[in-house]
């Protein structure tokens, strides 16, 4: 597969370096105490963000489950065992309408799961700080959960000022970010409690929820391991796998990186210009990341971009795009995780009358 649709979970997600790599094949062949890595991979982050502590989940998804259970039961084990059972407990999750995401299946599952209540307040076209103050200030309110995401729909919330109004009512706050650990260091000044983020996307470590904030807000994340945390448990070569990854971030030139992406688009760009029935164009990440996309805008509407996706799947290699924006014909491609190889592929395929060439393989 070609993958142009970005860190897309049915396609593997991202690809880990050869020193990542490495690192996990290494863990499989050892023992460790699973405490002392995890010790291992708070040290490591912590050293590099604006974050008191650091812990690892199975992925985000279980990473929002476990904070949502933290915002209920804090340190207490008895409560946490308890979980999903939450009587007694503060069990309302307060949530803007256009922050309920559907990710491959809808961000209200991952609050269920903990045994607790979504409220949605606003509406999909947005929410005001107004609509928060007030369901905020209801009873059993344990936690805001707000999204930093592309997904996001409505007017964009600000989410420092959301944070603190949660905090002015002694609400702790959780950040979905799953695919914003380009953006921790922005998140994190938010004064969230937590930032759930994705180590399995733009890090491209093995599949993990990587959970940083407040000390004693993680601590209350790891009390889960003793009830329903124990489903969402990280092996040892995800924690390591991530410690690998984590520290091989921590060398990447930042600038010489973003211009590598954006060449990639410019010279997309100039690829397809002239390519009868497509008008391409660059777009920035609408959440904030570092990042440009290509968008291509198809003559002939919904039925000729459709068309155009499934003519990409069915050659061999299969080409895959970012496909939500189907409705107002256009595709877009992502481009950070493609050599030269494939983005030639890619541009090729466009040129020839999006007619697949099976057989065809990158760099051939």
């Amino acid at each position: 597969i070609v993958n142009a649709a970005g860190t897309y979970t049915p396609l593997g997600v991202s690809r880990s370096s050869p020193a990542v790599a490495a690192a996990v094949a290494a863990a499989l062949q050892d023992f460790h105490l699973i405490d002392e890595l995890q010790q291992l991979l708070d040290n490591t982050v912590t050293a590099d963000c604006n974050a008191e502590a650091a812990t690892l989940v199975h992925c985000a998804a279980a990473g929002i489950t476990l904070c949502v259970a933290a915002a209920m039961t804090g340190n207490d084990a008895a409560k946490a065992a308890a979980l999903p059972d939450t009587s007694g407990l503060p069990n309302r999750i307060v949530i803007p309408a256009g922050h309920a995401v559907d990710y491959g299946h809808p961000i209200v599952t991952d609050i269920r799961l903990a045994g607790a209540v979504p409220v949605l307040v606003g509406s999909p076209a947005g929410c005001t700080l107004q609509h928060l103050h007030d369901a905020l200030s209801a009873d059993r309110t344990a936690a805001l959960l707000v999204v930093s995401s592309r997904l996001v729909l409505g007017t964009p919330l600000d989410l420092s000022a959301a944070v603190a109004l949660a905090h002015q009512r002694g609400v702790p706050t959780v950040i979905d970010g799953a695919a914003q650990d380009l953006r921790i260091d922005a998140l994190l000044a938010t004064g969230a409690d937590a930032v759930v983020l994705s180590a399995h996307k733009y890090l491209a470590a093995p599949t993990a929820g990587l959970i940083v904030g407040r000390r004693a807000f993680i601590d209350a994340v790891r009390a889960q391991h003793r009830g329903i945390g124990r489903a969402f448990k990280p092996s040892k070569e995800a924690l390591l796998g991530v410690v690998a990854a984590w520290q091989e971030r921590r060398s990447l030139d930042r600038g010489a990186w973003q211009r590598l992406q954006q060449g990639k688009v410019d010279t997309m760009i100039d690829a397809l210009a002239g390519v009868p029935g497509l008008r391409a164009r660059t777009e920035a990440d609408p959440a904030g990341l570092p990042f440009s996309r290509v968008v291509l805008a198809v003559d002939g509407g919904h039925t000729a971009a459709a068309q155009l996706v499934t003519d990409l799947r069915s050659g061999a290699p299969s080409v895959w795009v970012m496909a939500h924006r189907l409705l107002q014909g256009e595709l877009l491609l992502e481009l950070v995780p493609l050599d030269a190889a494939e983005c030639q592929l890619i541009a090729d395929r466009l040129r020839s009358g999006l007619r697949p060439s099976r057989g065809t393989r990158p760099g051939t």
